[in-house]
């Protein structure tokens, strides 16, 4: 079990909380598979928390909506339970805000936890002397909370698609663009080229997947947005729609957001927005990563959609966001296949 960490705004510091209850290590409790599904969070408040400025508080946080997508969803789904009734099942759950209102804290702390009451889990304490402290405390450490809820999810999901995956997709991937990319199970093929391949996963009423796309990299200019979205738009029409000749695109109504940044030293850029299709009606959100393979002088992109007409979108869209944690490039640490 990894250590209990204080979440700061610029570091992190390990702390200790004496005897209190809520953190009780692992060696009382039986480590079983936690519970829930992925986005869910187990809230521990008393009626005075939860219904005064404090619960209002942390709703605003963990309740706004998820950005760019079609209809409004919340980033977690919560379930308040009383700390009586935060036992058995209920404490085994994959993730757990605790609210621990006590005059001992001379400071306010977000504590984390993991691995607490089952495996994998995380367990975050907003510990304050009193309600306005905790209120005004955690509102502005709020990316901070948002930030570690939202690694814990991450986190699994990688090491689940690390564990599980299509081997004969990270092959293709290896031989075409010359990285590894642990594609998670259930993922198939459904079209490729020289330069290109789609992937996607199907269920009865949903759709999600990616196409990778690469080509010769002549300088900054590649990674505008502009450059980005023309390239989007080439590659994307190789995806056909469910008419004869319709075919995605990138829908014009709504610019997509675009940003840059660097995860372990290398620069990505991100497109987010909405896709349609030219010549029918079908469309949803998608989000790209584009990034400059050094080794071989060529930009390549990985571009994430959902199509989910009726069904909420949240879940799909993190688990695709998360597929960029699961690439390598020659240079970084070598990727098991086994």
């Amino acid at each position: 079990m990894r250590g209990l960490i204080k979440i700061m705004i610029v570091v992190s510091a390990v702390i200790g909380f004496g005897s209190c209850n809520w953190f009780r290590t692992v060696d009382n409790f039986d480590k079983s598979n936690s519970q829930g599904a992925p986005y869910e969070l187990i809230l521990v408040a008393n009626n005075q928390q939860w219904n005064g400025p404090l619960g209002d508080t942390l709703r605003a946080i963990l309740t706004s909506a998820v950005p760019v997508l079609n209809q409004t969803e919340p980033l977690f789904d919560i379930y308040r339970v009383l700390p009586s009734s935060f036992k058995d099942l209920v404490a085994k759950h994959r993730n757990v805000l605790v609210v621990d209102i006590n005059p001992k804290y001379k400071e306010p702390i977000l504590g984390v936890q993991y691995d607490v009451y089952s495996a994998p889990q995380i367990v975050v304490t907003l510990g304050a002397a009193n309600d306005q402290v905790a209120t005004e405390y955690v509102w502005t450490n709020r990316e901070a909370l948002l930030q570690v809820l939202e690694m814990a999810e991450r986190d699994r999901s990688i090491a689940n698609g690390k564990k599980y995956f299509e081997k004969g997709l990270w092959q293709l991937i290896n031989k075409k663009f010359g990285i590894d990319m642990y594609v998670p199970r259930g993922y198939v093929l459904r079209n490729e080229k020289d330069d290109f391949v789609w992937i996607s996963y199907e269920m009865p009423q949903s759709s999600m997947g990616f196409f990778m796309y690469s080509y010769p990299y002549t300088g900054p200019q590649d990674l505008t947005l502009q450059s980005l979205l023309a390239a989007r738009n080439k590659y994307a029409a190789y995806i056909p729609g469910p008419s004869e000749g319709s075919y995605m695109t990138t829908a014009d109504v709504y610019e997509p957001d675009y940003s840059t940044y660097r995860i372990e030293g290398r620069l990505w850029a991100e497109l987010r927005g909405f896709w349609d299709v030219a010549g029918d009606y079908m469309g949803g959100p998608f989000v790209s990563y584009t990034t400059v393979n050094t080794q071989t002088n060529e930009v390549i992109t990985l571009d994430c959609y959902v199509y989910s007409p009726s069904l909420p979108k949240r879940n799909y869209m993190r688990s695709l966001e998360h597929l960029k944690y699961l690439i390598s490039f020659p240079g970084d640490a070598p990727q098991k296949t086994e």
